[in-house]
């Protein structure tokens, strides 16, 4: 069963996450340098370059109602299977227990249909577990592909000035960006869109 961790990295990962990109080039011209930075007031790039702007992930998980109420929801539901699995499991073992106790005391026949039982029992659990996990990976699929829609939603109208060129995610220690630049940190813009779109879809249900 995937973890929420991996629930993370298949959302939120892979919506804003941007491949290598290409480098400018510059001017041979004297003072032509670099094109100039967007501004954290959102002011559009130059027309001589390209902005790129990052999004830390940790930062959206922490702070993103519609995830951490999804997250939440998702890992009662995983230990809700959790739970029922472990006591069928236990129930099962109970049986198995009883019945070598009294193995002595059954018949060969008695003891070949409880033996079958047991089995049957087993195949049964494992039928389940097998139900029970599929059902909960659908549902956290889904959470992935809303999760997907609501990411690509909002970025399409938060740059739909166009003023960046790309919006890479960042995440401590699993990051392919080397370096950023905190200038060109927009996560808590679109923290603060993203949540009042969520608070804007809750009130209209």
């Amino acid at each position: 069963m995937r973890t929420t961790k991996q629930l993370v990295k298949s959302g939120l990962l892979a919506v804003l996450t941007a491949g290598t990109f290409i480098a400018c080039q510059q001017s041979n011209k004297q003072g032509n340098n670099s094109p100039a930075a967007a501004a954290k007031d959102g002011s559009a790039a130059s027309n001589n370059g390209f902005i790129i702007a990052y999004v830390d992930i940790d930062t959206v998980e922490a702070h993103y109602d519609y995830f951490k109420e999804k997250k939440a929801e998702l890992e009662k539901k995983q230990q809700a299977i959790d739970n029922e699995l472990q006591a069928n499991v236990r129930a099962l073992q109970n049986e198995a227990a009883d019945f070598q106790r009294r193995a002595q005391s059954m018949t060969q026949a008695e003891g070949e249909a409880t033996q079958r039982a047991l089995y049957n029992k087993q195949q049964q659990l494992e039928g389940k577990a097998q139900n029970m996990r599929s059902q909960y990976a659908e549902q956290e699929n889904k959470f992935n592909e809303e999760l997907q829609k609501r990411l690509n939603d909002f970025l399409a109208k938060y740059n739909s000035d166009k003023r960046y060129a790309y919006i890479l995610s960042y995440r401590t220690g699993a990051s392919n960006v080397l370096y950023k630049d905190e200038k060109y940190d927009i996560t808590n813009e679109v923290i603060k869109g993203l949540n009042e779109a969520n608070a804007s879809t809750t009130e209209k249900k």
